[in-house]
């Protein structure tokens, strides 16, 4: 009855053991609907692939000493479980050995050490014998704990506070906790919620605004909640066919800017042919201009790469603090191993209270209309 105090009926668990069929049954008879079983005899990776990260509320795992590396069954239930999920771990104790009935307490503290020190993102709430069984009872982080707490936090974006005024953040950070989750993979079945699920920007005399800053394929998300043609777009790329290509209509803009191609080398015959939309030769401030650009709208959507040129304009913008202009981050970002991870960018501008996406590979996200 104490796990009741725990999970609601409704949680969705997972018993995992040679015998977890007993277990299901137990908790479905106190009330609990959502729950299924993992068999196995011996431990597999493979028998996970099948659950995604944050399947589960409650995940109950027996046999951990049967298993020839528990580490590997620890990482998986901990992987599995929700944020704010509860993972136990039943120790069935030999007659011999560390299991032994002699000094239990003593083992468990040892071995709930143990346990603790495979945990990444979640923290032991109780260790005990329970009908000469161990029991270890770990509860994971929620999102914000855990990206606080995570072992890299490299990002610069963790660390700088926003102003106290920024007005987008302080509408967004409460909404942080109900956006879609990050993943280090791209999922074809997930559904992105779109900041008009929240905000109202329906109005006809709003000033919206859309900057896409490098993208090289069609600009505007399908499924978001509102038509492309109420935007003001302005599309920034180093690539002049793109112009010709994608950039139609009376309210979209396309702004040159060759630093965006990290491989450009001067080329006197592209410089002449881009005088009449350059003007006059003198550097262009890409913070001024955005500044200046979005500072006045109603809302705005900027989507970007995460290129040297975009990541130190992304970073200028934060510490400014002209990234209070902006709603809605959509940011496309794939590992160099140059300075900070993808996550850790993801995750130190929500951290913060930035709405922002993964943006997958230039293509758009697919997915209902979250937002209506």
């Amino acid at each position: 009855m104490g796990q009741r105090l725990l999970l609601n009926s409704e949680a969705e668990s997972l018993c995992i053991g040679e015998y977890s069929d007993i277990a299901v049954s137990t908790m479905q008879k106190l009330g609990f609907s959502n729950v299924i079983n993992q068999r196995f005899i011996s431990f597999n990776k493979k028998n996970f692939d099948q659950y995604r990260e944050f399947s589960f509320d409650f995940v109950l795992a027996k046999d951990l000493v049967k298993v020839s590396v528990p580490a590997l069954l620890v990482f998986e239930v901990e992987r599995v479980l929700k944020p704010n999920g509860t993972g136990a771990l039943l120790l069935e104790f030999d007659s011999d050995g560390v299991y032994s009935n002699n000094n239990n307490n003593i083992n468990m503290i040892r071995i709930a050490s143990q346990i603790s020190s495979l945990l990444r993102f979640s923290t032991i709430v109780h260790a005990g014998v329970v009908n000469n069984h161990g029991l270890v009872v770990f509860k994971k982080k929620s999102i914000s704990e855990s990206v606080i707490e995570s072992e890299n936090k490299s990002s610069s974006l963790y660390h700088d506070d926003l102003p106290e005024d920024c007005k987008s953040v302080n509408f967004t950070k409460p909404l942080i906790k109900l956006m879609e989750p990050l993943v280090k993979e791209r999922s074809y079945e997930k559904k992105t919620t779109y900041l008009p699920k929240f905000k109202d920007v329906s109005s006809g005399k709003k000033n919206l605004v859309y900057v896409n800053i490098g993208g090289e394929y069609d600009w505007f998300p399908e499924s978001y909640p509102i038509d492309k043609e109420d935007f003001n777009v302005y599309f920034l790329h180093y690539n002049f066919s793109i112009m010709l290509s994608h950039v139609k209509g009376p309210r979209v803009t396309f702004v040159y800017h060759p630093e965006l191609n990290e491989n450009l080398k001067a080329n006197v015959a592209d410089t002449e042919h881009m005088d009449h939309y350059l003007g006059e030769d003198e550097e262009f401030d890409l913070v001024a201009w955005f500044k200046e650009t979005v500072e006045d709208a109603d809302f705005v959507v900027l989507m970007m790469n995460a290129g040297k040129v975009e990541m130190k304009f992304l970073k200028d913008i934060y510490e400014n603090g002209v990234i209070c202009f902006v709603d809605e981050l959509f940011l496309n970002c794939s590992e160099s191993g140059d300075g900070d991870s993808c996550m850790d960018i993801y995750n130190g501008l929500r951290s913060n209270g930035v709405f922002v996406h993964q943006w997958w590979n230039n293509e758009l996200h697919q997915g209902s209309h979250q937002g209506e």
